[in-house]
């Protein structure tokens, strides 16, 4: 008897997945709730597991799109298959087709030792342009090599060489191309940005921030920080921190629209933006208005070592009312981060550089980091995302305003 394992549901606006990895084989046996696939749809991946013990035998293969419900496997009661017996192998008998290629006879045309073979005169001219004697047709008696033969194959060659100049040789190597089917992650996210350009009235605004107050608060209290709470103080905890209190003066920033209606939310559940193996994710840290900054960073390590392991659920990359993006940790300078649709703006941290910048009618080197909020026009005006952005930048270079809420 045998149980057929199919496609569970996952989620309510989930209609199909990709079979993305076997873990199991086929004819291996496994034990009830043993993990033997791994499924993924256009928001996370999850465990297919065995409803029963017995011999697995496959039915979908890497790579397949199943829609729910559909039978990946079944699972047969006993143990092991049975081997399958190796097919005798047959005496390799090699057939020798002796492919008699021998070279081809040269039919007699009245050539001696002489052919191709120049006279002295001839052989100095040759040796002297570097002409060989083989490339060059004899006319004098038996195909013997004249100096007047030679003096042509040096004129020849004279006239080819500007040829040969204006027409470089392309170098050897390589030409091959790969097709690879897009995953489900990555079709939703293609589809999602698109719509977001065509459906928003998006904007960017930037500022810069001087990150040296923030830069010396962490060296100076990192070692005991990390002590105490485990986690490393890092410049995410503090970008978090930043973007809740200035959500609490531009509350249009952390709303929605929803058909002809403005959500305002009296609470900031602020998605991080993260690389997985599998494309761009964004897990919630949710409340992170009521969050110290040991707590923000405990929340920031746990979901990205959840997201590189693509162990996300739908339910932590479900919601988020405001987005926050590190294109810094790549590089980047400066960028025109897209709005993570239902949300109404993303603020774009970029990396930190030494400048020159003017305080108090000095010249000074300072740390300085682009900051970039891009913003649905619609639902958020100019005055309040330059203020947003101008608040956030009063919050990072003065750390002591996060604690002071002022």
């Amino acid at each position: 008897m045998s149980l057929e394992i199919k496609v569970p549901p996952v989620g309510e606006s989930i209609t199909e997945v990709v079979l993305s990895r076997w873990i199991k084989n086929d004819g291996d046996v496994v034990e009830m709730d043993e993990v033997i696939a791994e499924l993924e749809s256009d928001k996370a991946t999850f465990e297919l597991t065995a409803e029963q013990g017995g011999t697995l035998k496959t039915i979908a293969a890497e790579g397949d799109t199943l829609a729910i419900g559909a039978v990946v496997c079944k699972i047969e009661d006993g143990g092991a298959a049975p081997a399958k017996a190796d097919a005798p192998k047959a005496e390799e008998k090699a057939v020798v087709a002796e492919e008699k290629t021998s070279a081809p006879v040269t039919e007699k045309s009245g050539e001696s030792y002489a052919t191709g073979t120049p006279s002295p005169a001839a052989g100095k001219i040759l040796a002297e342009k570097g002409i060989d004697a083989a490339a060059v047709k004899g006319t004098g008696v038996d195909g013997r090599i004249t100096k007047d033969d030679a003096v042509k194959a040096e004129a020849s060659k004279k006239a080819e060489a500007p040829k040969a100049a204006s027409a470089p040789a392309v170098p050897a190597g390589p030409r091959s191309e790969r097709r690879e089917k897009m995953s489900p992650l990555r079709k939703t996210v293609a589809k999602r940005l698109v719509a977001v350009k065509n459906e928003t009235a998006m904007l960017t605004t930037f500022n810069e921030v001087n990150m040296k107050p923030i830069m010396d608060l962490r060296a100076k209290y990192k070692d005991s920080f990390k002590e105490k709470h485990g986690v490393g103080l890092g410049f995410m905890s503090f970008f978090t921190k930043a973007v809740t209190e200035a959500l609490k003066d531009f509350p249009a920033v952390n709303a929605r629209i929803d058909g002809e209606e403005i959500v305002y939310n009296n609470f900031a559940d602020i998605s991080i933006a993260v690389s997985a193996p599998k494309g761009l994710v964004v897990p919630v840290i949710r409340n992170a208005e009521g969050m110290s900054l040991a707590e923000i960073e405990k929340s920031v390590l746990a979901l990205a070592l959840k997201a590189r392991d693509g162990k996300l659920t739908i339910e932590e990359m479900t919601g988020g009312t405001f987005t926050i993006t590190n294109g810094g940790v790549f590089g980047s300078m400066m960028s025109t981060p897209i709005i993570n649709a239902p949300q109404s703006a993303i603020l774009g941290m970029h990396n930190i550089v030494e400048r020159p910048v003017a305080e108090k009618g000095e010249v000074v080197i300072r740390p300085m980091m682009y900051v970039a909020l891009s913003y649905d026009h619609r639902i958020i005006d100019g005055r309040e995302s330059v203020g947003f952005l101008v608040r956030v930048k009063q919050l990072l270079e003065d750390p002591a305003r996060l604690l002071l809420g002022v």
